[in-house]
């Protein structure tokens, strides 16, 4: 007979692979490692990956200081979303841990404002240089973002223990930032060395938006997720060449 255990590791390993069938691109295979590299990057929500969303909030029960991740059967598009009061880690293959979370301040939208984010862009490799060019729209007016490179291992570890985050560019988290124009639209162009490392076997490698709710960044770091730092928007990186 098979464990409760066993069977959320099951339903895990095919969540993420089903999210990397669905959102890796068709240029996943390529043919050298030092050839040129170019690829579109169509970026998603946690929701359109089959997870809830990881740092926006609803408040379920009104009056009870407490809030949820929002998830596929939340329809209300006018529902406000809020921050959490602690920072919240994130959990994305757990479907228990949608909540209850300590209620922190609004954050001034409606989940239709959050749903709004948007983007697309091209990631290329010529040697060891690389160059990412992307545009955002439906963003927070005026709202101050950061760019990261980020990896999740496969199949990932039970009790999940996050990501590793690293600022696009410079290490320091100098080169990740951008803002929103008032109406919502961004557009980041960079220029880095080394390229990004690409997914594996191991692990499944991507580029995502980082918002900032605080209007502040905190270098390297990405900041309290939850209660100052929320994910809207990531896509996922193809498989290095040479793996089958």
């Amino acid at each position: 007979m098979r464990t409760k255990e066993a069977d959320r590791t099951k339903i895990i390993t095919l969540n993420i692979a089903v999210a990397a069938a669905l959102f890796c691109l068709a240029t996943a295979t390529l043919a050298f490692a030092d050839e040129p590299v170019s690829i579109d990057l169509a970026f998603i929500t946690h929701l359109d990956a089959n997870m809830a969303e990881q740092d926006v909030y609803i408040e379920r029960i009104k009056g009870s200081g407490e809030v949820w991740r929002v998830t596929a059967g939340d329809h209300n598009m006018n529902a406000p979303l809020y921050k959490t009061a602690v920072e919240v880690q994130h959990d994305p293959f757990n479907a228990d841990a949608v909540g209850p979370y300590p209620k922190g301040e609004p954050l001034g939208m409606t989940l239709g404002d959050w749903l709004k984010h948007s983007g697309t862009g091209r990631y290329t490799c010529n040697g060891s240089e690389g160059r990412i060019e992307m545009d955002f729209k439906g963003l927070v007016p005026n709202g101050v973002y950061t760019v990261w490179h980020a990896f999740i291992t496969i199949p990932p570890p039970v009790p999940f223990t996050g990501t590793l985050d690293i600022p696009l560019g410079a290490r320091d988290g100098s080169e990740s930032v951008f803002k929103a124009d008032r109406n919502g639209n961004a557009k980041f162009v960079h220029d880095f060395v080394p390229c990004l490392q690409m997914s594996d076997i191991w692990t499944t490698s991507m580029v995502a938006i980082n918002y900032h709710s605080d209007g502040r960044t905190y270098g390297g770091h990405p900041g309290s997720f939850g209660n100052r730092s929320h994910i809207p928007l990531f896509s996922m990186l193809p498989k290095r060449a040479g793996l089958e």
